[in-house]
């Protein structure tokens, strides 16, 4: 399966937290061709698509950022120190090469680290830390570095996305790229088949990252009877994961269902008989609290909004080569579709 050209667009627009102006407004233009789209001040963009009726008003929500580096510090000896945007491990940062958005355009440049060959032998053992890195901008001192590069300026891991055998795709920012991409596809969907009962509005929220603040703010304004939280979660078919603790969601097994203490059971019962209905393959996975998606903001907005979780399959979350099966990012999307067009005269009263 070839990757969508849609996608590949959202992939390769940086656009770490509160930085997302890139990703949106490539989301927006592909929203044009079948939604009235806007935006808000946070950055946050929807695409709606009208109703055949007065059903109720569906939220269909992918955050578009990703996690990133921000610059801290520009040393004498013209080297930058810098925090993570997001949640990092830092040894996935050691060696990478990493473009960093500046005044003068977007520039590549490398993260550096001590050598191993040049650590004491107790120090060789330790895990690496965020502290421990610097970027090198082959700067030759801190004023040529700070002509360069200021304070707040912002970075994510360079690097294309790879197409793998068996329609897979690896690549940065899939975490949330594809949440963003399936709200689209799936209000895409609908447009396509003439509508839904109500109206469908897919949502692209900022800072899912690190506040939940996109997904909170647009809850607010947009009042939807009914939220769809698309993100990620967590495929079990890698080394080492422990399936009695995630539950089984290996690739190609299609869209991961969130059945859970936040989460609406007429909505749970509404998606489960819908991909039965349509063949689409799924699996369940159980939280006991919160999600870590932004469904824990948007369940809560105003007076509770009736809310559920679809997640894609991924291995390798919050790293440069996160990795997916592209048949389960439609069947996701078709799954939200089908969704959408039953939602007429469902109940969501607990």
């Amino acid at each position: 399966m070839a990757t969508p050209e849609t996608l590949l667009e959202l992939l390769t627009a940086p656009g770490p937290s509160g930085y997302e102006t890139a990703p949106a407004a490539a989301w927006r233009e592909a929203a044009g061709d079948f939604a009235e789209v806007s935006g808000d001040t946070l950055g946050s963009s929807l695409a709606r698509v009208p109703g055949t009726g007065d059903g109720p008003r569906l939220a269909v929500v992918g955050h578009i950022d990703e996690i990133g580096l921000i610059v801290t510090h520009v040393s004498d000896e013209g080297f930058l120190h810098f925090i993570g945007v997001g949640g990092w491990d830092a040894q996935i940062l050691v060696g990478q090469r990493v473009e960093l958005a500046t005044r003068g355009g977007r520039v590549l440049w490398v993260i550096g680290k001590k050598p191993i060959h040049l650590l004491k032998e107790d120090d060789r053992k330790k895990v690496a830390e965020i502290k421990d890195l610097h970027i090198d901008v082959g700067a030759k001192d801190g004023d040529e570095a700070r002509d360069l590069v200021r304070i707040g300026d912002v970075a994510v891991i360079a690097g294309a996305p790879v197409e793998l055998p068996n329609g897979r795709l690896a690549s940065r920012s899939l975490d949330n790229r594809l949440g963003a991409y399936v709200a689209l596809q799936a209000a895409r969907l609908v447009a396509q088949d003439g509508g839904a009962p109500g109206e469908v509005v897919a949502v692209a929220p900022v800072q899912e990252e690190i506040t939940f603040a996109g997904a909170r703010t647009t809850a607010y304004a947009l009042e939807p009877d009914v939220a769809l939280v698309v993100d990620v979660t967590h495929a079990t078919d890698a080394p080492g994961i422990e399936v009695k603790e995630i539950g089984k969601h290996e690739l190609g097994s299609g869209p991961v269902i969130e059945r859970g203490s936040i989460i609406s059971p007429a909505v749970f019962e509404l998606l489960h008989d819908t991909a039965e209905a349509e063949g689409i393959p799924f699996t369940v996975a159980a939280s006991a609290r919160s999600t870590g998606t932004d469904a824990d903001a948007v369940h809560i907005s105003r007076a509770g909004i009736p809310t559920g979780v679809v997640s894609v399959p991924l291995r390798y979350m919050h790293s440069p080569v996160e990795l997916v099966q592209l048949d389960d990012v439609e069947a996701t999307a078709k799954l939200i579709a089908a969704f959408a067009r039953r939602l007429d005269g469902v109940s969501f009263e607990r």
